[in-house]
């Protein structure tokens, strides 16, 4: 059997990759799961991802914390030259809820430069590095169910995750012959503790599960089992998707 025949096509052993937002939750998740497949993580976030990394290093993995504040949206753009990075998911992102007529231009701002135009950036930086070593890479950018609906009181975040699906397929179509591919995970309501709330509101729970198909929550590892997917040679052909991991919410 060939060398090729025996490597798993969902190998990811002797990569590295950043993951944004790993300290918690869905970015956490995906570190994980990237680590799981044999990449080396970096870990980065706002606050200490050592939670993250001391978690893959139990399970045998390879990961390091970088902490790194997206407030200023170029923080990563001296972060890959030569660093050996072919794998970036951007995951960090923060939301603001107000009424829209009294939604404030400060919220407005800060929402969008964190969700949009640090993973702009972020992108560009990553795909420069790769362009000037003749290399390859994938980005995986975490967009939203508000990439497809509009929400309520929260303008900024719906128009920041509308904007990551269209910049996902932008830099798709330019990028995807020069060898990176760019795709984008929209999860559904998963059980982090940006969802705690309506979990323990009886009434707000069973009105999200009575509208989910699969009947259930989603767990942050259904999202980091997809980005893992997406960063693997199993979906070399994947360009410019926007995967829903929804439970079937939107289907509905």
């Amino acid at each position: 059997m060939s060398d090729h025949a025996r490597t798993s096509p969902f190998d990811l052993s002797g990569r590295r990759a950043l993951v944004t937002g790993a300290n918690t939750g869905i970015g956490q998740a995906i570190a994980v799961s990237l680590a799981g497949q044999g990449a080396d993580v970096v870990c980065a976030g706002r606050r200490s991802c050592d939670e993250t990394v001391a978690a893959i290093e139990a399970a045998g993995g390879v990961a390091r914390s970088l902490e790194i504040d997206f407030t200023d949206p170029g923080a990563a753009r001296d972060l890959f030259m030569g660093a050996g990075y072919s794998i970036l998911v951007n995951n960090a992102g923060i939301i603001r809820r107000e009424d829209t007529v009294d939604f404030s231009e400060s919220d407005w701002d800060d929402v969008l430069n964190v969700n949009l135009k640090a993973l702009f950036l972020t992108s560009q930086a990553f795909a420069r590095a790769i362009f000037a070593e003749d290399g390859t890479g994938n980005i995986v950018n975490i967009a939203s169910l508000l990439s497809f609906q509009g929400g309520i009181r929260v303008p900024a975040y719906t128009a920041s995750k509308h904007g990551v699906a269209g910049l996902t397929k932008t830099m798709a179509n330019e990028w995807a012959k020069r060898g990176i591919n760019v795709n984008a995970i929209a999860p559904g309501y998963i059980a982090t503790n940006n969802t705690e709330a309506l979990r323990n509101d009886p009434d707000r729970s069973q009105s999200i599960l009575s509208r989910i198909p699969a009947g259930r929550w989603g767990a942050p590892e259904d999202i980091g089992g997809t980005a893992a997917f997406l960063c693997s040679p199993a979906a070399q052909y994947i360009h410019g998707a926007v995967l829903n991991v929804d439970g079937g919410w939107l289907a509905f």
